[in-house]
C-alpha cells in the first residue's frame, strides 16, 4: 500500500526553523527528541484533561499523579526529585481549576470530540501530495452554535504577548480551524480557536483560556508557509540555518558539523 504523504504543524515548525534538521528527523529518521520530567508533566497533564471532560473524576489530582508517575518511570534519564516534588504540588492546584475555567469562558457547553484525528487534502495551495495530519485535543460546542477548538498547552508562568501573537504559535490553531471546518463541512465563521494555557509557577490565573483570531488574511499566509515547506520538501531541499544550531542536538556531531 502507498504510504500517505502528509504534514504536520510541529513538523513544519521543525522545517521553518532548520530544513536539515528537518531532513535529519523526518528523513533520515534520527533520534532527536527524548522525555525528560517536563514531558511527563505535560503528557499527565494533557491526560487529565482529555479524560475529566468527559469522565466524573472525584479525584483529579490523584488521576493526575498515577499518570505522572507512570510517565517518569520511563524517562531514560537522571531524574531532578527537587523539580518532581514542586510539580506534583503545582499540579494539585491546576488540577481542580481546568473544568471551572471551561466553564467560566464558554458557559453551558457541549462536547464535541476529545483528541480528534485531522487528515486532510492539502488543496489550497501546492503541496505536492500531501495531506494535513494532526489532533485537536478539545472542541466544544456552545448553546450560540460556535465551535471552539482549543489546544492545553504546559508552561511555567505562562506567554508573553509576543509569544501569543508569534506566527509560528498561532497557525497552529489556524491550521486546525481550517482543516476542521473541511473535515465537517462547517462555515468557519462558527469555529473559534483557543489556546489554554496551564502554568505550573504563576502566581494568579493558573489556568487562562484565551481566544485567537483566524480570518482569511492570516490562514492565507499560513497556507503559503505550508506550501513553501511542501514544495522545498519535495525538492530535496534541505538548506542548514546556521542560527538555529545553539540548542539544536546535532550540532558539531557526525550528523551535521
Amino acid at each position: 500500500m502507498k504510504e500517505i504523504k502528509r504534514i504536520s504543524f510541529s513538523e513544519l515548525k521543525n522545517w521553518t526553523e532548520c530544513p536539515y534538521r528537518h531532513k535529519l528527523i523526518h528523513i533520515d529518521k534520527l533520534p532527536y527528541f527524548s522525555g525528560n520530567e517536563y514531558t511527563a508533566f505535560g503528557t499527565a497533564i494533557h491526560y487529565l484533561c482529555e479524560n475529566i471532560v468527559n469522565k466524573d473524576i472525584e479525584d483529579k489530582y490523584g488521576f493526575f499523579l498515577k499518570k505522572f508517575e507512570e510517565e517518569l518511570s520511563i524517562l531514560d534519564c537522571d531524574l531532578n526529585q527537587k523539580l518532581i516534588r514542586e510539580m506534583k504540588i503545582q499540579s494539585k492546584l491546576l488540577s481542580n481549576l481546568i473544568l471551572p475555567e471551561l466553564k467560566k469562558v464558554f458557559g453551558d457547553y457541549a462536547v464535541v470530540s476529545v483528541e480528534e484525528e485531522i487528515l486532510e487534502d492539502i488543496d489550497e495551495v501546492e503541496s505536492c501530495g500531501r495531506k494535513f495530519k494532526g489532533f485537536i485535543d478539545l472542541v466544544l460546542k456552545t448553546s450560540d452554535g460556535k465551535y471552539h477548538i482549543i489546544d492545553w498547552k504546559t508552561c511555567s508562568w505562562g506567554w508573553d504577548s509576543r509569544r501569543k501573537s508569534a506566527p509560528m504559535t498561532t497557525y497552529q490553531l489556524v491550521y486546525y480551524k481550517n482543516y476542521f471546518s473541511k473535515k465537517h463541512n462547517i462555515d468557519p465563521k462558527n469555529i473559534e480557536v483557543h489556546f489554554a494555557l496551564l502554568k505550573r509557577t504563576a502566581k494568579k490565573d493558573n489556568v487562562e483560556i484565551y481566544r485567537v483570531t483566524a480570518g482569511k488574511k492570516k490562514t492565507q499566509n499560513s497556507l503559503k508557509m505550508l506550501e513553501k515547506a511542501a514544495i522545498n520538501i519535495e525538492r530535496k531541499n534541505f538548506i542548514k540555518n546556521r542560527l538555529s544550531c545553539k540548542y539544536c542536538k546535532f550540532y558539531k556531531t557526525e550528523y551535521c558539523t
